[in-house]
């Protein structure tokens, strides 16, 4: 996808799954070519990659968790994931 905008919905690819590590107390991403340890932020963005909701919905779960939510940061870690073809857009 060329352009995200707050009407994009991003889901994980088929085959890519997050989850929770118990042993390293973490969340790692597991995809066929590997295993990426997101970090508490990608997470957070990662968890509501689902296919049904649009960016702006992230943006808006996101903010009603935590402060400070910039849609500048959201944007660059959809943008980095899709870059890396672990999520895909519907």
């Amino acid at each position: 996808m060329d352009t995200i905008t707050n009407t994009s919905v991003p889901k994980l690819r088929v085959g890519v799954r997050l989850t929770y590590d118990h042993v390293r107390g973490v969340h790692v991403l597991l995809f066929p070519e590997g295993v990426v340890v997101p970090n508490s932020t990608a997470t957070a963005v990662l968890e509501l990659c689902d296919g049904a909701t649009p960016v702006s919905g992230i943006l808006t779960c996101l903010r009603s968790r935590y402060q400070g939510v910039q849609e500048s940061d959201v944007l660059a870690v959809l943008a980095r994931f899709g870059q890396r073809r672990v999520i895909e857009w519907t």
